[in-house]
């Protein structure tokens, strides 16, 4: 079994690839920012040497997409300068570089899915950071560094360590309120953490060319529909109400319409459930365990 170093085990992605590993015949060895400070480059080095890994899986990052904002030098140095050392160290022992990005990389003027050989145009920090990202795991491991995009992630029991999940916060908010109003001018492309990692593992599996990859649940959907369709899901009493709230009600500048395309997955073989039934499987899940 190839073994594969996971960093960034805690979150919500994370978590679905370490469950998911062995089904696609992977050793996984986890850490996270408790055992493993990615921002000191010679503990990094260490501990990929200590582990010899075929494969380093990065799905840690600093995603406080608002906060990001005040906090410019950490958002850099989880996202662009953690990433370069580990796509260095890579690079000099051989082993291949796994990485994730944003849909935040692109601006939302396009009106349509994004594919893997669009410009971006990032408008904020956090999308800044996670484009410096991408280009230092590219131009430091040009032979070996995989970034893969992703969009409107959510999964787990608790989501993210940082702000929970949307489906989450969806569920919290539904619990003092019988009318919850929702963007309907933001249109994304809600992933499934586990969809995700099964997807990531695939191609892992297969073996593929470095590069950027979009890996997505096919098609997109304004967040009030989303919402709309996991309290129906929930048989929960909730009525949404789709308001307008984009740029002018937010803090950041978030793109309108950054639905992502797998192009490039789909030519591999590749293809991830839609977005309806990604949703249903983590519904599904949370009443298994009695979340909902």
């Amino acid at each position: 079994m190839k073994k594969i170093l996971l960093i960034g085990s805690h979150g919500q992605l994370g978590r679905a690839v370490a469950e998911n590993a062995a089904r696609f015949d992977f050793e996984i060895v986890v850490t996270d920012r408790e055992e493993l400070d990615v921002t000191r480059y010679q503990e990094l080095e260490r501990k990929i040497k200590d582990v010899c890994p075929v494969i380093l899986l990065n799905a840690s990052a600093y995603n406080a997409t608002t906060r990001a904002e005040e906090e410019v030098e950490k958002a850099f140095l989880l996202n662009f300068e953690a990433v370069r050392s580990m796509a260095k160290i890579c690079r000099e022992t051989g082993v291949l570089f796994v990485t994730y990005s944003t849909d935040y990389v692109f601006d939302g003027a396009k009106g349509a899915p994004y594919s893997e050989e669009d410009y971006p145009n990032p408008l904020q920090v956090y999308g800044i950071s996670k484009l410096a990202g991408e280009y230092a795991a590219l131009n430091y491991h040009p032979d070996g560094a995989l970034v893969i995009r992703t969009c409107g992630l959510y999964g787990g029991k608790e989501g993210s360590p940082v702000k929970g999940n949307v489906v989450l916060n969806l569920l919290k908010e539904a619990k003092d309120k019988e009318v919850i109003e929702v963007s309907s001018v933001e249109i994304a492309s809600p992933t499934y953490a586990s969809h995700l990692a099964e997807a990531s593992l695939k191609m892992l599996q297969i073996g593929v060319s470095p590069g950027v990859y979009h890996l997505v649940n096919e098609g997109y959907s304004s967040w009030s529909d989303f919402a709309k369709m996991l309290f129906n899901l929930a048989e929960l009493p909730v009525s949404v109400v789709p308001v307008a709230r984009g740029e002018r009600f937010s803090p950041i500048r978030r793109p309108k319409f950054s639905a992502l395309a797998n192009i490039k997955a789909k030519k591999l073989g590749i293809a991830l459930p839609t977005w309806q039934e990604g949703l249903a499987d983590y519904v599904t899940f949370l009443k298994d365990a009695e979340i909902i």
